[in-house]
């Protein structure tokens, strides 16, 4: 019996500013060290500017045996980048594995713990 893995790919812009992109990678191994998330593989990836490539990503959980994809964009708001960019991107990624079964979520959006973390931050 063939065990499938699941594997979370974060993706966001990316930038020429190696702190930016360092934080994708911070927030990707405090994902990785919890045990209630069902993912067996996480990784980050940039769009442009910076490596890992949202190719480079799909590569690297499909040669660690991923047999499930969930790609999620690290955006705050549904734009152009993740409601086309990232999808095309994640479709042309998985076109040389048709046997991987991928999806790409909703960016962050409206969550009421994302509204929790905007009070703290703002209370004197």
């Amino acid at each position: 019996m063939k065990i499938e893995k699941k594997a979370l790919i974060l993706v966001d812009h990316g930038s020429k500013v190696k702190e930016a992109n360092n934080l994708l990678q911070t927030i990707s191994e405090i994902i990785r060290k919890r045990h209630d998330t069902g993912f067996d593989i996480v990784i980050h990836s940039h769009m442009e500017l910076a490596e890992p490539s949202i190719e480079q990503a799909f590569e690297i959980c499909v040669k660690k045996g991923a047999s499930k994809i969930v790609v999620h964009p690290y955006f705050l708001v549904p734009g152009r980048h993740s409601k086309t960019d990232i999808p095309n991107m994640v479709s042309e990624a998985a076109r040389n594995h048709p046997q991987i079964e991928y999806r790409v979520t909703e960016p962050l959006g409206i969550h009421e713990n994302i509204i929790d973390v905007i009070i703290e931050r703002t209370k004197d």
